[in-house]
């Protein structure tokens, strides 16, 4: 039921960035501010940034924070009527008196009532609890304003040794960004090989062309500490050697920030993440949840899953603002499509890998091809890979990745749009796709692996 203040209902939205401020520009562009007020609360500096050009923020390959800002605090306050209060950092929500508690910018402790609330807290990085881990020097990288202390860390100290911690998404792309710099950069990852949601064999491919680079990687290693000297990192420790370190960035991965949900008596699910239903709506009547800090549902496997990208928080967000403004959206779940480029290589995959396809209880056949981006004989033709993963009684894609170099990556679209629509192996090999020698050969990567696996099956 709404509070009506002044003939208006108010909406709180908490965190700044892809999903709240989705959410809170949907639902302005539904109701105007003599309707609905919208006060929207963010710990650091920036609101709707772009978190994945970080990496290329600190490589330089972009030279300003200022464009990874997509719209800036003073934006929607002067055009969305949206009361924006940066540096402000909510600590607690009452459900049962409708009110959050929150540290101002002033550094008093304030409080405000909502009748909606939206919680997009995004997610934080996983940063071990072992002996150094909170040593000056050593960074997550997550936020913006993580972003900026990095890049400027490197501007004032030039470090000559990087060691990056995990061989994500995040790890690979800061240990390019480093190389970009001419630091030397050392590679620690706990599994075989770098990507994890990719199968080995493709990971291997990965590695191949990092090492190549001027990466080192160390897979199967474990670290258990930091040294330091003055409260700066000096060295990162694993059980069999000491990595010297000028700066140590963490890649471990991230986790849903739900904390403040939890405290709060939302039901969080068994990934850390919020639980929603497809209107984005929480256990709790008129308390919504956005963004990275949310589960939802794998559209192949049926299982939850919290998936960090901005992709998601943005399309999440659009659909909580709508239906926090009367009217009706379903935000349908995922498929796991991600792509990136690391030292010149275009890495992509969706849907299921092997592992993943096994615990959902799939029996499948798999195939793997390599064949030119483009015609053989246009300039600039290069290797690609590409493997397909499809369910031996029905011949239904599950997964695909690939690993190749420019002009490889963006097929992971087709296989994508494939996956959405339940298409079979059979079908995609019918499928009618563009050919001229610039863009490929004349059977499509996409179409060759499709028929090779239909034979499979």
């Amino acid at each position: 039921m709404e509070r009506r203040v002044n003939g208006r209902s108010r909406l709180i939205v908490v965190g700044g960035d892809a999903g709240g401020m989705s959410a809170a520009s949907q639902a302005r562009r539904r109701r105007g501010p003599d309707d609905l007020e919208i006060l929207a609360l963010e710990r650091g500096a920036h609101t709707s940034y772009s978190a994945c050009g970080i990496p290329y923020l600190v490589g330089k390959t972009v030279s300003s924070a200022d464009e990874l800002i997509a719209r800036a605090p003073d934006t929607f306050r002067r055009d969305y009527a949206i009361d924006v209060r940066t540096g402000t950092e909510v600590t607690a929500i009452d459900l049962e008196r409708r009110v959050v508690g929150m540290i101002g910018g002033d550094g008093m402790f304030h409080e405000e009532h909502f009748d909606h609330l939206l919680i997009a807290t995004g997610a934080v990085p996983r940063r071990p609890d072992l002996p150094g881990a909170d040593a000056q020097g050593i960074h997550g990288v997550q936020t913006l304003d993580d972003g900026i202390r990095l890049r400027a860390e490197v501007d004032e100290r030039s470090p000559r040794r990087a060691v990056v911690v995990g061989g994500g998404y995040i790890g690979l792309e800061m240990a390019e960004a480093f190389l970009e710099r001419g630091v030397e950069v050392d590679l620690i990852e706990a599994g075989p090989e770098p990507m994890g949601t990719l199968d080995p064999d493709m990971g291997r491919l990965v590695r191949d062309a990092v090492c190549e680079m001027g990466v080192r990687f160390f897979p199967g290693t474990r670290v258990t500490g930091f040294d330091t000297k003055d409260g700066r990192v000096r060295a990162v420790l694993t059980e069999d050697a000491e990595f010297p370190a000028d700066i140590v960035v963490l890649g471990m991965g991230v986790r849903p920030n739900s904390d403040l949900a939890r405290q709060a008596g939302l039901e969080v699910g068994p990934t850390g993440g919020i639980v929603v239903d497809p209107r984005m709506r929480t256990s709790v009547e008129g308390v919504w949840a956005a963004g990275d800090c949310v589960q939802t549902v794998h559209r192949i496997s049926g299982a939850p899953v919290a998936i960090a990208l901005g992709t998601h928080a943005n399309k999440q967000g659009r659909v909580a603002g709508i239906n926090i403004a009367g009217g009706y959206a379903r935000f349908p779940g995922v498929v796991g499509t991600a792509i990136t480029k690391i030292c010149g290589v275009e890495v992509a995959r969706t849907g299921l890998g092997e592992a993943e396809a096994r615990r959902a209880g799939f029996e499948f056949e798999t195939v793997t091809v390599r064949s030119s981006t483009r015609a053989g004989y246009y300039p600039g033709a290069s290797m690609m890979t590409l493997k397909l993963i499809a369910e031996r009684r029905t011949g239904r894609l599950l997964g695909g990745q690939i690993v190749g170099r420019e002009n490889a990556g963006k097929r992971v679209d087709v296989l994508a749009t494939a996956l959405w629509n339940e298409m079979t192996v059979e079908e995609m090999a019918g499928m009618d796709l563009g050919y001229a020698p610039p863009f490929s050969p004349v059977w499509d990567p996409v179409l060759v692996a499709a028929r090779k696996l239909e034979g499979a099956l």
